[in-house]
């Protein structure tokens, strides 16, 4: 259910993104509204990036210390994936805040 729902809000707005260049472009002076548009994205692509982050890295835990409660022995096997797991979905809430910078940057 989340994920269509992520899925279809995310491909709504990607063509917002690609015209937004365009539209900046051809603006020769920034108003008001450009600078609240372009903080309101950095505040939500954050907020985005930190919800769905946090939500995936809690159902990586959950199923990694299922799978150790119950198969103890396989604890070792376990635990590195879920590090590695961990790490690319914390890459990827970085990745988010990078974007937030960049656009505060065009502030």
């Amino acid at each position: 259910m989340f994920k269509k729902a992520f899925f279809l809000l995310f491909s709504l707005l990607a063509p917002m993104a690609l015209f937004a260049e365009e539209a900046a472009a051809a603006a020769s002076t920034g108003s008001g509204l450009d600078k609240m548009g372009l903080a309101l994205g950095a505040g939500l692509a954050i907020a985005v990036a930190a919800a769905g982050g946090g939500i995936g890295q809690g159902r990586v835990g959950a199923a990694a210390l299922e799978g150790i409660a119950r198969n103890p022995g396989s604890a070792d096997k376990i635990f590195t994936p879920m590090i590695i797991g961990l790490a690319l979905i914390e890459s990827l809430v970085i990745y988010a805040l990078l974007i937030a910078f960049m656009l505060l940057n065009k502030i």
